[in-house]
C-alpha cells in the first residue's frame, strides 16, 4: 500500500465504518414499497445517520477541525483553517430508487485549499483518493486521467437537465452522482465533467482527485459554496471543452 497521511487514514476509516451501515440500509430500501414518503423519510434518515457516523469518527481524531456538511451545514470549531467537507450520500435519488450508484465523499480543506479528497463507492468497493502533490489512487493503484484529445471521441458527464438538446454532438451521460462522475474523470472512465450551481460537498474531493490524476479543474473559489460552476477534464481537452461550453 502506498504511504498515506494520518488525515487520509482517518478519512478512510470513517468512510469504511459508515459504509457498512449504508450498505445495510441500501439492502432495506427495496422493502419500503408503502409510499414515496416512507422511502424518502428512510433516505433522509440514512443520510443523517451516515453523516453522524462520519463526523463522530473525524471529531474523535481531530476534535478541533471545523466542518461543512450537506445536512448540518457549516460548523466552526477552534481550528477554522482545517475544514472537513462531507457529503454522506452523494446520489440520494439513485439510492432511493435502488440504483447502486452513489458514494460517500470527504475532503479536507487547509487554509482555503483542498489538500485531501476521498470518494468511496461502497457497492463496488472502490475508494478513490488523493493528496496534494502525492498523486491519485483507486484502491491503492495509481490512476490517471484519459489521454483523449478529440471532443467527438470523448465521454462527458453532467447532471444539468436539457443539455443534450444544447450540445447534441457531445457524448453525454447523466449518472445522478457528481462525486463518482469526478472520480471517473480522474481514473479515465470519463473524459470530462461540467455542471452549474452545484454544492461544494459534491465536488470538493473530486477536484483534488482529478488534479492529482493529471487533469484540470476550473477555479471553484470564486463562487458561493452552494452555487459553484465547475468544469473538469483531462488536460488535452480542457481548453477545448471550455470553448465548447462558452455560453453554458
Amino acid at each position: 500500500m502506498n504511504s498515506i497521511s494520518a488525515n487520509l487514514n482517518i478519512m478512510i476509516k470513517a468512510s469504511e465504518k459508515a459504509s457498512k451501515i449504508l450498505i445495510r440500509d441500501f439492502g432495506e430500501i427495496e422493502k419500503l414499497q408503502v409510499s414515496k414518503k416512507s422511502q424518502r423519510d428512510f433516505v433522509t434518515n440514512a443520510d443523517l445517520k451516515i453523516e453522524k457516523i462520519i463526523i463522530e469518527e473525524l471529531e474523535k481524531a481531530r476534535p478541533n477541525f471545523s466542518f461543512i456538511s450537506e445536512e448540518r451545514g457549516q460548523k466552526k470549531n477552534k481550528d477554522i483553517e482545517n475544514i472537513w467537507i462531507i457529503d454522506p450520500i452523494d446520489g440520494t435519488t439513485n439510492f432511493l430508487h435502488g440504483i447502486p450508484h452513489f458514494a460517500i465523499s470527504i475532503a479536507l480543506q487547509v487554509e482555503g485549499e483542498i489538500k485531501v479528497g476521498l470518494i468511496f463507492d461502497p457497492i463496488k468497493n472502490e475508494i478513490f483518493y488523493a493528496e496534494k502533490d502525492c498523486g491519485a489512487f483507486l484502491n491503492n493503484n495509481r490512476m490517471r486521467v484519459s489521454k483523449k484529445s478529440v471532443l467527438d471521441e470523448c465521454l462527458f458527464a453532467s447532471n444539468t437537465e436539457g443539455l443534450k438538446s444544447i450540445y447534441p454532438k457531445l457524448n453525454l451521460r447523466n449518472t445522478g452522482c457528481a462525486a463518482l462522475d469526478l472520480a471517473y474523470v480522474g481514473c479515465g472512465r470519463l473524459d470530462g465533467y461540467f455542471h452549474n450551481k452545484i454544492n461544494i460537498w459534491d465536488i470538493a474531493a473530486g477536484k483534488i482527485i482529478i488534479e492529482e490524476a493529471g487533469g484540470k479543474v476550473s477555479d471553484i473559489n470564486q463562487f458561493n459554496i452552494n452555487e459553484i460552476d465547475i468544469r473538469a477534464a483531462n488536460s488535452n481537452i480542457f481548453e477545448k471543452m471550455l470553448n465548447k461550453l462558452d455560453n453554458f
